[in-house]
């Protein structure tokens, strides 16, 4: 079974039953492993809607930014990563890669030392003009860029059909049944409104085109912020004071809750100030987009919900 057919067949599966579809897709991840052998062309199509072929799968991979080097790890081929950018740390193998420098400041000398058969690239960090010059030495390159949680799903598959990896449908299709779960339980419920902080100076969010939004979404929740035009825009004090969120999650730069998130008991008539609605989420579960972000949503979910039973 190819897994477009698996894809297929574990969808309809999700609407009747969510333990026949996991069945399903460990049986059909076994079929198409033994499916394919290692000299076979690869070919998909990217996030940008380039065709990016392979004559094989690819064996030395350049991953430029943290989230694509988990994803790959994810779906069984982090053994064929030989470079990576900085705060690739998940899992802890990542730690181990050599670094050719950040993801919006890389060398294409260091990526061509380590002889790579695909990069893969993110698009709206990496920048297209930054990748460019890789595209000139004649390397292919696979452009990430997901918007939805659904894209994650869709990420996995294909990163696992350029890298040879005879575990990446099985891996995707779960990932899309909790997925699922988690939808079906949630976006059906009482909306609350949210202010989603990324930072507190300058003080800045995520429009409703990332997707942290989607998460909001699928939580049942509405972005107070969804209609900016920039995805990550600065906003002011006083615009959030005047839309009076009934919750704000804020992420920082770790697992600690970050002492900025309090600044906001200045304000007490905020409605997420006196309903004690001032939630954190560690960013890496949350801000990657990684097959993790599920936790996060776990997380969001609750937060939301805990909301609800406070104003409704």
């Amino acid at each position: 079974m190819n897994p477009w057919t698996q894809r297929r067949l574990t969808k309809m599966l999700l609407r009747f039953n969510p333990a026949a579809a996991l069945l399903a897709v460990g049986l059909a991840g076994l079929l198409w492993a033994g499916a394919a052998t290692a000299d076979d062309a690869v070919e998909v199509i990217d996030d940008l809607g380039n065709l990016v072929r392979l004559e094989r799968p690819a064996k030395r991979i350049v991953a430029l930014a943290p989230h694509i080097v988990e994803v790959v790890y994810a779906v069984g081929s982090g053994d064929k990563l030989v470079g990576a950018v900085n705060y690739s740390d998940f899992p802890e193998a990542a730690q181990q890669i050599p670094r050719v420098g950040t993801y919006k400041a890389f060398s294409a000398e260091a990526i061509l030392r380590l002889n790579p058969d695909l990069v893969l690239a993110w698009y709206s960090g990496n920048g297209p003009q930054r990748v460019a010059p890789i595209q000139n030495l004649g390397i292919p390159v696979y452009f990430s860029e997901s918007r939805t949680l659904k894209d994650i799903g869709e990420s996995m598959e294909k990163i696992g059909i350029l890298s040879g990896s005879k575990t990446a449908v099985t891996a995707r299709q779960k990932f899309d049944v909790t997925l699922q779960a988690l939808t079906a339980t949630y976006s059906n419920r009482q909306p609350v409104s949210v202010f989603y902080q990324v930072w507190s100076d300058p003080l800045q969010t995520l429009n409703g085109d990332h997707m942290i939004s989607d998460v909001i979404r699928l939580c049942g929740g509405r972005n107070i912020f969804s209609n900016v035009q920039s995805l990550a825009p600065k906003v002011s004090v006083e615009s959030i004071l005047r839309i009076d969120p009934q919750v704000i999650v804020a992420s920082g730069m770790g697992e600690a809750r970050p002492e900025w998130l309090d600044d906001w008991r200045r304000w007490p008539s905020l409605q997420a100030v006196k309903n004690q609605q001032l939630k954190f989420i560690p960013p890496d579960i949350i801000q990657r987009n990684t097959p993790r972000v599920l936790t996060g949503v776990k997380a969001m979910c609750e937060h939301l919900q805990d909301a609800r039973e406070h104003y409704y």
